[in-house]
């Protein structure tokens, strides 16, 4: 009988599939490598070329709407640098020292120069900026770097208080850090611009790694909204006819579609923002799956903006309730008044809209009328402050729940105005009001997520339970998504997914296509979804389908033109490789894939996918090293850890892989493939009894793998050990009837 080998089951490492990371998810397949290094492609449906003409051209004809604008924050999103407006920050020449950084501020040429020190005695960099990002409550400066390549500078100024502060607080600090102002994550082109520019086009050219960005004009101007056919509309020789796309009119629900794309934290799919598009063919909306970004009741944690929120409430994703039932479409402003709660009662007050419950603010709140705690937006829009200066009030409408606070660390509102007081003062005066009301939908799904978050056994069960019933969109979206480390073992899962490519929303839909990649032999299920109206369900299908799409199809462009929409961050080089790595080509691969790693040296994500490419060409060593320095820069993921683990079994460095592996049960007990590869490993370095304790970790956490007690058999047999390694053969045989080798093994002892 053969001796088991850790140094064979390294193969696990190569035959990993790189998937789609988090909200990310995507696609690509059969082009030559070259055509994913063109410039930012246009969309798929051709738009007219931009005409000169700006915003001041409407206001003959417009002109209270034109004035209501002229003051909004969309007019001031962006400019150029002032010597009427800027001065205020810089004249006259200051010095300032924040967060530990020297700066020596001054006007020079028409333009603020900045003069930065990061450590005494250390010479001062010298930066010119050239824009102004934002209005109030902060400035933000822009500065050109070279290759047109524009920065958003971490240094911002505070028109109220004319004062210096840094946008990120005390972190960010590191130079060469993807997030450090002068980094990838702050690049204005990529990051800033399309929203606080008209009619931008990034135009960039990953050859060079260089820009050549066009747009309009500064800031969000009528084209911005209303489109470009507003050109035809104030051509003098054609015959007016109407107003161009007017976002207001109609379907709000599809207008506010207008909106959504920079007040929602989400994805570029085409480079391009074209009013009156529908969003899922141009945005992947980012969704409440992950702790770090949104608390798992929906609430804001990360910057996440306002659309989410929105699509995950009641009012939003349910009643219809839109952006413009509450704002001035011109001035960003509330229609209504927002401290008598005028803007809530026009759907609860006495003439309720939407079937709306009427509400007495007074005895809901029981807060006295005119007090803070008496306005709706106080407890059901908790404000959280970003950019350090920046209050943005949450749009999901949530009822506060302090219990959720103690069980899950969740914020409430109540405590985060009665800060003096604890939580259970807040859960006493909450039960005392609403009673069995705070046993709600909002509260079992709550916990619902969190048990997914976490991997829990019993989670698919209750996520799927919750599902059928589910009546937001993007909730239902959200709870697919979370099944994903689910799909492949669960056939109640791939049922439900099945379910939902039918569904008429396209995030659910997408969600249906994430879910059945996931899971092995769906190739069937998705193929439909490849001719979906909607483009990002087209994507996700496309992705895992990617070696079947012939190269001249029009879903290979449409792949092709999604990835090089983000080809300037590391990302959407990890896509290109992870695509390349998908359909085979993996000598390629590797090259996106370093120069990821190169843009965003800190992201464990990066190193592991270009581990796993180095292990497939044969490289085992580099390819245990960058697995090695994925699970350094994340302490906590034992995935990381068992993969470089396995690479280093395959390099023949049985000492770091042992080290690997005890790493892995260390950050996660749990994980029993770890735990039988290092009862292999014992076995082989002559370690039997430290084997046979790791195997029945292995057996005690999966009792139904029938490799652990057959390797324990093993390890017995070897000892001379025959009877015990008989009761471990049958014990697998038990588990598992056509277990080959465990029969194998008894054959000899019958005899």
């Amino acid at each position: 009988m053969s001796r088991l080998s850790l140094a064979a089951l390294t193969g696990a490492l190569a035959a990993t599939t790189l998937l789609l990371l988090g909200a990310t998810a995507g696609c690509r397949r059969a082009t030559p490598a070259a055509a994913v290094t063109a410039a930012t492609p246009a969309p798929a449906t051709a738009q007219p070329k931009p005409a000169s003409f700006k915003s001041t051209e409407c206001r003959s004809c417009h002109e209270e709407t034109f004035k209501a604008w002229s003051g909004s924050h969309h007019a001031f999103a962006h400019r150029p640098v002032e010597a009427q407006q800027d001065p205020d920050a810089v004249n006259p020449a200051r010095s300032t020292t924040v967060n530990g950084i020297r700066y020596q501020l001054d006007w020079q040429d028409g333009k603020p120069l900045f003069n930065e020190q990061q450590r005494p005695g250390e010479a001062a960099v010298p930066y010119t900026a050239e824009f102004v990002l934002g209005h109030t409550p902060l400035r933000q400066y822009i500065v050109p770097i070279g290759g047109g390549r524009y920065q958003a500078a971490e240094l911002a100024y505070d028109p109220a208080k004319k004062d210096w502060f840094n946008v990120f607080g005390d972190e960010r600090r590191t130079p060469g850090e993807w997030g450090h102002w002068r980094g990838r994550g702050m690049n204005w082109n990529s990051m800033c611009a399309h929203c606080h520019m008209t009619d931008f086009n990034k135009r960039y050219d990953a050859a060079t790694d260089t820009f050549a960005s066009t747009w309009r004009e500064h800031g969000v101007g009528c084209s911005q909204c209303h489109g470009q056919s507003t050109a035809e509309h104030l051509d003098p020789k054609r015959k007016p006819t109407g107003l161009p796309h007017n976002p207001s009119a109609g379907d709000l629900k599809r207008a506010q579609e207008t909106c959504a794309p920079c007040h929602a934290r989400n994805e570029l799919l085409t480079g391009t923002l074209v009013p009156g598009a529908k969003y899922s063919d141009h945005y992947r909306l980012t969704l409440p799956t992950e702790a770090a970004i949104f608390y798992p009741d929906g609430q804001v944690r990360d910057e996440d903006f306002n659309y989410t929120s929105l699509l995950t409430s009641r009012m939003g994703g349910k009643a219809g309730v839109t952006c413009l039932d509450c704002h001035d479409p011109h001035t960003g402003k509330p229609k209504l008044t927002v401290t008598d709660n005028s803007i809530c009662l026009q759907c609860h007050g006495p003439s309720p809209r939407n079937n709306a419950p009427i509400i007495d603010p007074l005895k809901h709140s029981h807060h006295q009328a005119g007090s803070t705690g008496n306005q709706c937006v106080t407890c059901h829009m908790p404000t959280t402050t970003y950019m350090q200066r920046d209050p943005r009030h949450d749009h999901g409408f949530l009822k506060p729940d302090p219990l959720l606070t103690k069980e899950l660390a969740i914020p409430n509102a109540c405590n985060r105005c009665h800060t003096d007081q604890t939580v259970d003062w807040s859960i006493g005066f909450v039960d005392t009001w609403y009673g069995a009301k705070m046993e709600s939908r909002q509260r079992a799904r709550t916990r619902i997520v969190v048990a997914a978050q976490a991997n829990q056994p019993d989670a698919p069960g209750k996520v799927l339970e919750f599902i059928a019933t589910e009546e937001v969109p993007a909730w239902r979206a959200t709870l697919l998504l979370l099944l994903r480390p689910f799909a492949a073992n669960n056939p109640k899962v791939i049922e439900a997914a099945r379910a939902a490519t039918r569904d008429p929303e396209p995030m659910v839909r997408s969600a249906a296509a994430q879910v059945l990649a996931a899971a092995p032999h769906e190739a069937a299920s998705l193929r439909p979804l490849l001719n979906d109206p909607s483009r990002l369900v087209r994507l996700d299908a496309a992705w895992p389908l990617s070696t079947e799409l012939p190269a001249d199809s029009a879903l290979r462009k449409e792949l092709d033109d999604y990835l090089a929409v983000s080809a300037d961050q590391p990302t959407g080089r990890l896509r290109i490789g992870q695509d390349l790595f998908n359909r085979g080509r993996a000598a390629e691969a590797e090259v996106p894939l370093r120069k990821a790693t190169e843009w965003d040296s800190n992201s464990p994500g990066l190193h592991d996918s270009l581990g796993i490419v180095l292990n497939e060409l044969g490289r085992p060593a580099e390819a245990a090293a960058s697995l090695w320095r994925a699970a350094q820069l994340a302490p906590t993921d034992a995935g990381y850890a068992f993969n470089a683990a396995l690479a280093f079994a395959g390099a023949g460095k049985l000492a770091d892989a042992e080290l690997a592996l005890r790493e892995t049960v260390r950050r996660n007990p749990r994980q029993d493939r770890a735990w039988y590869n290092l009862g292999l490993l014992y076995a082989q370095t002559k370690r039997p009894q430290d084997a046979l304790t790791a195997l029945q970790q292995a057996e005690q956490i999966a009792p139904t793998v029938a490799d652990y007690p057959y390797a324990r058999a093993t390890v017995y047999w070897q000892r001379g050990e025959r009877e015990a390694a008989v009761v471990a053969a049958r014990k697998a045989l038990e588990i598992d009837p056509t277990h080959g080798p465990s029969r194998a093994l008894l054959q000899p002892a019958s005899r």
